[in-house]
């Protein structure tokens, strides 16, 4: 593999050889205390399901990962990997799925459109000077905005044949690693057999000298950011397969992950330095926290602190490493150095299986009896889904249950790895409020088929059976919205809609409900319909820009609370006087707006009643006892009229 390994320019003694073996070896080191750390602390970390569970949720950011190697080796970045791996597999979903084109050709167009945005890239930052910074952060927002237009922000089903790279192979074997292993061996030969490998060493060590030598530059940029795009293009395909379906909204974030594995990997972010097996150790590392964090219970939030102290101590250790006197060793040389690296991984193995091993008998005792679920959330970061999980964690502690929460964060991959843990755990039975119905579908068909009842809150999933949903009706609840604003303002007026993140089932289902229930008041006018994405600081950010179009707007529905709440700000006086505004789910926030007069009214779907009763139908469905496959909760429009005597 390409070589950033280290050499002492001077001797050592065996404890400065230690030292500088555990320099040198940093990232591996990290890893084997990992392992052996998660191993002792839980008994459901060492299972060959969950550590092949593990390097299927490494796989797509490993493979983002080679490519931005490429990047940062050559002293560039590239923070637009993961909107072109959501544009790529959108590109393939949508012409074989929509436009009939032979799935060979659509994968070759997804690979195309990789390469296509990484030659943007190259040639914004070689030929027109633009700083890598600047010009990947906008194909970062093209690639994203065209995946959405191309979608129309609805996922597109994948097809049949490519979905199989999301399968496993002898029922056992994940195809996604296999690509990932593969992605990994072709990184390591360009950077350390090839010419373009020695040229990004060159042009990341000193691109002036690598100039004046005779290396043509703009050109090996090109084609650095060019293959920065095509394993994002892959990335891209894996992700969808495993979904069964292209999210628009896909892979949101995952660029940053990406800097990170290779990061913690190695390499150096000033360049010339790096090599395609650290970047795979980084992002194992990346996959075991999140992994083992899960485990053992620990709040997503805190689980983002740990990842990032976990990214400073390596870019403190590669300021310790080279402080130490250490040398790179120039790329395709040093073959004994190459001898004396494998002998240390295969060491690392060794002694990783022993220390493992002896952890293994902590956790030989009798199991608990105690009843264990999961419950994975689309997003902790709405008031909503905060009091699903209050509704859900009171009802666990009455029931004696021990209820694991995790947050998706809107992201269907993420809830996917969330949902491969619990099944790997062996968790009495799951809940899912589902980011996405299609997306969850594979997560839940594996837990199916391990026998683990799934219960689905909020939110249904498509393609796959679950032992009961516990949810309001989004659509029927989208029409009582609309019908209540019309009402409100005699059957006329002009109206604006804030809708849902694109991409999200309960943003199409409230949209489609609006639509519906407005078709009954033809006097209604909606002049603007515009995605705030769920967010209070987005609604009132579109809610000020619609206002300098249409200042004469009537009326608002908002697909939720927080929305409206920003809409309500950005109106300012108007609100509630001038123009009416209906927001949706019930919130603390919604009530107290509603009981102020801001907010006409909310159309509120009881949330903590939603978490609790989808703990108990768990808790049945796991005693064997009969579950009703629907349980709807109703939904109410609170007014300032009955406001004081609703609870959610």
């Amino acid at each position: 593999m390409a070589a950033d390994t280290l050499k002492s320019t001077t001797g050592a003694s065996a404890p400065g050889g230690l030292r500088r073996l555990l320099l040198d070896n940093g990232a591996l080191t990290a890893l084997i205390v990992l392992v052996i750390a998660l191993s002792a602390l839980s008994g459901d970390f060492l299972t060959t399901d969950n550590l092949l569970n593990i390097g299927v949720q490494a796989a797509v950011t490993a493979i983002l990962a080679f490519g931005v190697t490429f990047v940062i080796v050559s002293a560039g970045i590239d923070l637009s990997v993961g909107s072109v791996a959501a544009l790529s597999a959108t590109v393939l979903a949508w012409s074989a799925t929509n436009h009939g084109v032979p799935v060979f050709l659509a994968l070759v167009l997804a690979v195309a459109t990789g390469v296509a945005a990484g030659l943007v890239n190259g040639f914004l930052i070689a030929y027109g000077k633009l700083p890598p910074f600047i010009a990947t952060l906008a194909m970062l927002s093209v690639a994203r905005g065209l995946s959405l237009v191309i979608s129309g922000g609805v996922p597109i089903p994948f097809p049949d044949s490519v979905s199989h790279l999301g399968d496993t192979l002898g029922d056992w074997l994940p195809v996604p690693v296999l690509v990932m292993v593969l992605m990994g061996v072709i990184a390591a030969v360009v950077l350390g057999r090839t010419y373009i490998g020695r040229s990004m060493y060159a042009i990341g060590g000193n691109e002036e000298a690598a100039r004046l030598s005779g290396l043509r530059v703009k050109r090996q940029k090109l084609a650095i950011y060019a293959l920065s795009g095509v394993f994002a293009a892959v990335a891209g395909v894996v992700l969808a397969s495993r979904l069964s379906s292209a999210q628009p909204q896909a892979a949101d974030g995952y660029e940053l992950d990406a800097i990170a594995a290779v990061v913690i990997g190695g390499a150096s972010l000033a360049g010339g330095t790096g090599k395609a097996s650290g970047t795979l150790i980084g992002a194992l590392i990346l996959a075991v926290l999140r992994n083992g964090l899960n485990l053992l219970n620990v709040s997503a939030f805190w689980q983002q602190v740990v990842i990032g102290v976990v990214i400073a101590l390596a870019v403190l250790l590669d300021t310790v490493r080279r402080k130490a006197g250490a040398t790179p060793v120039t790329a395709g040389t040093g073959g004994g150095n190459k001898g004396r690296q494998a002998a240390t991984y295969a060491l690392a193995a060794v002694v990783t299986v022993a220390v493992v091993g002896a952890t293994s008998l902590l956790h030989g005792g009798s199991a608990s009896t105690t009843p264990k679920m999961g419950l994975s959330l689309s997003t902790l970061n709405n008031p909503f889904f905060v009091q699903i999980r209050t509704g859900a964690q009171a009802e666990a502690k009455k029931l004696g249950v021990d209820l694991t929460v995790t947050d998706a964060q809107n992201d269907a991959s993420q809830q996917a790895n969330q949902l491969q843990n619990f099944t790997t755990a062996g968790q009495g039975a799951i809940i899912v409020n589902p980011v996405d119905s299609d997306a969850a579908s594979n997560s839940v068909k594996a837990a199916d088929k391990a026998r683990i009842p799934v219960i689905a809150v909020d939110r249904g999933v498509n393609k796959a059976s679950v032992d009961a949903l516990v949810a309001s009706d989004n659509v029927a609840g989208g029409e009582l919205a609309a019908k209540t604003l019309a009402e409100k303002l005699g059957g006329k007026g002009r109206i604006v809609v804030l809708q849902g993140q694109a991409g999200t089932s309960a943003a199409r289902e409230r949209a489609a409900g609006f639509a519906r229930g407005l078709k009954a008041y033809p006097g209604i006018q909606v002049v603007a319909q515009q995605p705030a994405d769920f967010d209070r600081t987005k609604g009132l950010d579109v809610m000020s820009n619609l206002l300098q179009a249409h200042p004469d707007v009537q009326g608002v529905i908002a697909a939720n609370d927080e929305m409206a709440l920003g809409a309500i700000k950005a109106l300012g006086s108007k609100a509630g006087r001038s123009v009416q505004v209906v927001g949706f789910d019930g919130t603390p926030d919604g009530l107290k707006a509603v009981k102020d007069g801001t907010l006409y009214a909310s159309v509120a779907q009881q949330p903590t009643q939603l978490g609790r009763i989808a703990v108990d139908n768990a808790l049945r469905a796991v005693q064997g006892k009969k579950v009703e496959p629907t349980v709807k909760v109703p939904v109410k429009v609170v007014t300032k009229d009955n406001v004081a005597g609703f609870s959610g």
